[in-house]
């Protein structure tokens, strides 16, 4: 038997089950516990960077300081003339564990970065309807302690992974923490509500917003860091452009509401 009989005999046989490309793909795709960038994230709680595009605006300034406080253990940095690749050679140094930029377009927030570090994954998600504590009433002093996390119907694959990438940017908290952050999945919209409680007279629990609020919606996945964004491979990206684009749901085919 020749050389190229034998490997189309060996090839036959390797994928003779296989009827589909998607298949094999999904084979690919899957990710093992060696591969997965955040098995060690709960040895250590997150240190995280936190800047903007340049020459940022007075609103953007000031929901960059507001998203500082929604994450323990996060610090701002102004951005300057500082480019992505430096940027990156020092959040490494300092061991931070994700980088984060907000970007905005005619003095509006709209865009939000999360770079995990050193290896990846980079998230970009388009940020909405952004409301800023001072433009929220009665709202409640921001406490210290590391909140709880809600997350609300992400169920498919996509949407455990997007829990995991924005679950990492929390440290654990103490069981009696008041405080909690809520990710809500509405046909592929998230919604981010920042609140506490406490109890009223009558013994009931009250939940006191404490803001900001916004929502966020995914377009890409990349296996790389943010300073490699242009040549790293694409983990998912969400595509407008075919006749199913507005109705297929990414991140669960269940509605919030049943």
């Amino acid at each position: 038997m020749s050389t190229k009989q034998s490997l189309q005999l060996h090839c036959k046989k390797g994928f003779g089950n296989s009827e589909s490309l998607e298949w094999m793909m999904l084979l690919e795709n899957e990710t093992s516990e060696i591969d997965d960038e955040y098995r060690w994230a709960l040895v250590e709680d997150p240190k995280i960077v936190i800047t903007t595009s340049r020459d940022p605006s007075v609103k953007l300034k000031q929901f960059a300081k507001e998203f500082r406080l929604i994450l323990p253990n996060s610090q701002r940095l102004n951005r300057g003339n500082y480019n992505l690749k430096t940027l990156m050679e020092a959040c490494k140094a300092n061991a931070v564990t994700d980088f984060i930029m907000i970007e905005e377009t005619r003095g509006q927030p709209d865009g939000l970065i999360i770079c995990h570090l050193p290896h990846g994954p980079t998230a970009r998600f388009s940020i909405q309807d952004v409301v800023m504590r001072h433009d929220i009433p009665d709202i409640g002093n921001m406490p210290q302690e590391y909140p709880h996390l809600a997350f609300y119907n992400f169920k498919s694959k996509l949407g455990l992974r997007v829990t995991s990438i924005l679950k990492h940017l929390f440290p654990v908290p103490k069981e009696e923490s008041k405080r909690l952050v809520s990710f809500l999945n509405y046909d592929d919209w998230i919604l981010f509500r920042h609140h506490t409680h406490d109890t009223d007279e009558k013994g009931e629990m009250q939940l006191i917003e404490l803001g900001p609020r916004f929502l966020m919606k995914l377009f890409v996945i990349k296996r790389g860091t943010i300073d490699e964004y242009q040549t790293a491979d694409v983990e998912w990206a969400l595509n407008m452009f075919t006749n199913t684009a507005r109705k297929r749901k990414h991140l669960s085919n269940d509605p919030l509401f049943e």
